[in-house]
């Protein structure tokens, strides 16, 4: 099986951190990856913990970029929002939420119990189409640059195992 072959989402609350992080990894690994947020909006850290930056899903990673380079570029550069948003805007153009996706995957990787229990639920209240299985898997990763980077890596290794399984390998 050529090694684009497994179709791969991975799903978080924002496509912002995790998802992105694992989407970049996989990439790299040759694997045929897209990735979703499950969110109504896309949040990231802000000035304090109560006043964070929500934008909706059409915003595009530039448009994020430039906001928060605008409103304080020195604390979006120490946390490390700058640079997660210039590696996002490098995958793709903008987030995209998994509820507006039909397309079909063979594995879908989410980054945390509630976003798993939301695709499970979207998947249920879909019309089946293809009567294919597609496997939901979750990996519980805290939402922080470590441990995302870490929880791409665990999820790159489990998509790698997938695929030696798939006939053809």
């Amino acid at each position: 099986m050529p090694e684009s072959a497994l179709r791969v989402a991975v799903v978080c609350s924002s496509n912002q951190n995790r998802s992105m992080e694992t989407h970049s990894v996989l990439s790299k690994k040759g694997f045929c990856v897209r990735s979703f947020g499950t969110g109504t909006h896309v949040k990231l850290p802000g000035p304090s913990p109560d006043k964070p930056n929500i934008y909706d899903f059409k915003t595009t990673y530039q448009q994020m970029y430039n906001d928060l380079e605008s409103k304080d570029k020195e604390l979006y550069t120490q946390n490390g929002i700058l640079h997660m948003l210039e590696r996002n805007r490098r995958l793709k153009p903008r987030p995209e939420r998994f509820q507006c996706c039909r397309d079909h995957f063979d594995v879908i990787v989410t980054c945390e119990e509630r976003v798993y229990d939301q695709v499970v639920e979207e998947l249920h209240a879909r019309d089946e189409v293809t009567f294919q299985s597609v496997h939901v898997i979750n990996a519980d990763i805290l939402d922080n640059h470590e441990d995302a980077t870490l929880g791409a890596f665990l999820i790159c290794e489990i998509c790698q195992c997938v695929r030696e399984m798939l006939p053809g390998s």
